[in-house]
């Protein structure tokens, strides 16, 4: 049985998928949108199972294996809705818009179920205020080999489009769990981490610093930084060197550096292994 063909804009499904946008809509529905090609790969790789995929041909980037996500959803049971162009560009919140949109249930993984190795490194991200942020952390959290990553006292929304968009689909492939700062700092301090912060007023640099066991590097919004109960909490407190007029940086920037020490003196202590370039995972050739 072929697949019914949207060309309405005002079919129910597209009216519900568009709705879900908005943040009060995605928690009553208990879903969220991932749209493009690489973030619904991603997704899918790392076991998350699709409840409707809308899809339009005409607007695949066509140097990519679009048919092969199609029927992976299919296979997973998902309702499919291919679409016309005009319809799937309602759909879209990318600019440009590359033919593939899932609709599925959100991220629900709680600080229990997370099963941390020796040596963990765990990112808490507190109070991040934009959604491209907590993506780009989220990125980098993957990149550098992150076991989990922690959203205390949220102010964006995990399942916020953007945040999947700026993630650039790694919020799949990292353990993301949302908590209070209370109850994140019980279950670090229950296992033996040693928490960092970045203060300007620090004297200790980030790279003189041990970052080799249980790991937490705590960062906070981005206009105040960490709020005082992460400050008095952190076992360490370092800066990173600056030397020109800027006075901050981007909390997502500050976070690829901090993390990128740890997988330094990782590497230094033998407890990583770099991967060899022929193992880089991706297939695509363009960048977010």
């Amino acid at each position: 049985m072929s697949d019914l063909h949207i060309t309405s804009l005002a079919n129910p499904k597209v009216k519900h998928a568009v709705k879900l946008r908005q943040r009060s809509h995605r928690d009553e529905a208990g879903q969220m949108l991932v749209e493009g090609y690489r973030e619904c790969k991603r997704a899918l790789d790392n076991g998350y199972r699709p409840q409707m995929l809308f899809y339009c041909e005409a607007l695949y980037l066509k140097n990519l294996n679009e048919p092969a996500i199609v029927e992976r959803c299919r296979g997973l049971g998902a309702e499919m809705f291919p679409c016309s162009a005009p319809v799937f560009e309602k759909l879209a919140y990318r600019e440009r818009p590359e033919g593939l949109l899932i609709v599925g249930p959100q991220l629900s993984l709680k600080l229990a179920d997370l099963k941390l190795p020796e040596h963990a490194l765990v990112v808490v991200a507190e109070a991040i205020e934009k959604p491209g942020n907590l993506g780009t952390i989220l990125r980098s959290a993957d990149a550098a080999g992150v076991h989990a990553v922690i959203v205390c006292d949220r102010c964006t929304d995990i399942h916020n489009p953007n945040v999947v968009r700026a993630s650039t689909g790694t919020l799949f492939s990292v353990p993301v769990v949302e908590a209070e700062s209370d109850e994140a700092l019980a279950f670090l301090r229950g296992r033996g981490f040693c928490v960092l912060a970045t203060t300007p007023h620090a004297e200790s640099l980030h790279c003189a610093v041990p970052l080799t066991g249980n790991v937490a590097i705590a960062v906070g919004t981005e206009q105040y930084g960490l709020t005082e109960k992460w400050m008095r909490a952190a076992d360490l407190r370092v800066r990173i060197p600056m030397f020109g007029l800027a006075d901050s940086l981007n909390v997502a920037s500050a976070t690829t550096i901090l993390l990128f020490e740890a997988v330094r003196q990782r590497v230094a202590a033998g407890q990583l292994t770099v991967p060899p370039p022929e193992a880089w995972h991706g297939e695509e050739t363009f960048d977010a």
